[in-house]
């Protein structure tokens, strides 16, 4: 099993302080190990970055100081890999999207259950996976920042929730696919060694470990149903492409944390996507063929598609050409779901389109957020928010699933 480590410190690793904060962060660490001659040895043992002090000569002039000030404050950014709160990449992340996005985690954090679950509406492990995400993406480091614990807690709702033999996270393949991407996109990231408490140390199961079982139980279900896609049931032998692109998004998040997935499992799902893609990007929802409109479903077989690297195929040119020559046009049924998933189709698709739709979706997101932070839709206030952050989420670009 390969892993891979996106954040996981050494063992002897301690964070390291600025003297203050930056601006809108609660802390700055970085890597002691990347110390070097600009680290000393503290009483405690851990390693303390001072400034290497240079034999005193005289002084600079005073504009000359403060531009040296910067420069090493600048580089100690790039090597800390800090970053300021409002940009991300080379582009500036407008305070707005920023305000909207952490009133609505401070909701999911009052709402969020002792046991790590959030109750409102479908509760499960992948409302769990899906609140678990939401945090992950907010920036905040997930092993010393503010969400350390909130994390960890959903983390191991999600695991508790898993049957230890099939793998399966239940109640349905719905929970199964966001509880595999939430396990997926913490993997590498969260460490945890300190995942359990110690009256439950050598009883829960690690990251790793789940999500295995978890592609294990994908795996086993697919290869079960003769459309070689997903339902409701993991013993399903017909399908629709709404439970599928929440198992294939999954999956192919597993994947690129480095845990194997065979490319026969991901063939059979794209042929199935294939087999109910129209030549005009139409997407349809059960069985094979009957298209329809459906700005979800081609979001989701658009995305589908990308992620699996298969943009050489014509359903992935007209599914794309579909969403990209509606931007316009509202989501209708389940729009909190629709608007998570158009929001990744069209970023990995078209940046540029995805930019022109982002604009209006910071809009619409300023004037629905409720006075305590929430979105409210058809899926309950939990899943609606944490969908509604998600699709927000892509102005940072922090989770490993919105790289393109």
């Amino acid at each position: 099993m390969k892993r891979k480590h996106w954040g996981i410190r050494k063992k002897d690793a301690r964070p390291v302080f600025l003297e203050k904060p930056l601006p809108g962060h609660s802390t700055t660490f970085a890597n002691t190990n990347t110390c070097k001659d600009t680290c000393t040895q503290a009483d405690d043992g851990s390693n303390a970055r001072t400034a290497a002090r240079p034999k005193k000569q005289s002084e600079a002039p005073w504009g000359l100081r403060v531009a040296a000030i910067i420069a090493a404050w600048l580089a100690f950014v790039e090597i800390a890999g800090a970053q300021t709160p409002f940009t991300h990449r080379g582009e500036t992340v407008p305070r707005d999207v920023r305000e909207v996005y952490d009133r609505g985690v401070q909701y999911l954090l009052s709402t969020q259950a002792e046991d790590g679950s959030w109750r409102g509406g479908h509760s499960g492990p992948g409302t769990a996976g899906m609140g678990l995400m939401v945090l992950l993406a907010s920036g905040e480091d997930p092993n010393y920042g503010l969400y350390r614990e909130p994390i960890r807690r959903a983390l191991r709702y999600i695991i508790k929730s898993q049957n230890a033999e099939t793998g399966y996270l239940q109640s349905s393949m719905y929970h199964h696919g966001f509880g595999m991407l939430g396990l997926a996109e913490a993997y590498g990231t969260v460490d945890d060694r300190d995942l359990w408490p110690a009256n439950e140390k050598g009883q829960g199961r690690s990251i790793g470990k789940s999500l295995e079982l978890a592609v294990r139980a994908a795996i086993t279900s697919q290869k079960k149903n003769p459309l070689g896609a997903w339902r409701y049931s993991p013993d399903a032998t017909d399908a629709d492409t709404s439970v599928s692109g929440a198992m294939m998004v999954g999956l192919l998040a597993a994947r690129n944390a480095g845990i194997e997935v065979p490319d026969t499992s991901i063939d059979k799902a794209v042929s199935y996507y294939k087999s109910m893609t129209s030549d005009q990007g139409e997407v349809g929802y059960s069985g094979v063929g009957g298209f329809g409109a459906s700005l979800a479903r081609t979001s989701i077989a658009t995305l589908v598609y990308a992620v699996a690297r298969r943009q050489d195929l014509p359903q992935y040119k007209a599914s794309l050409g579909y969403l990209t020559s509606r931007l316009e046009e509202p989501a209708q049924q389940y729009p909190e779901y629709t608007r998570y998933y158009q929001a990744q189709a069209l970023f990995q698709g078209n940046v540029e389109a995805w930019r022109k739709w982002n604009g209006r979706l910071i809009e619409y997101l300023k004037k629905n957020q409720q006075s305590d932070g929430s979105f409210r839709g058809q899926l309950g206030a939990d899943a609606d928010t944490s969908l509604s952050l998600l699709a927000l989420a892509l102005n940072f670009r922090l989770l490993p699933i919105y790289e393109r």
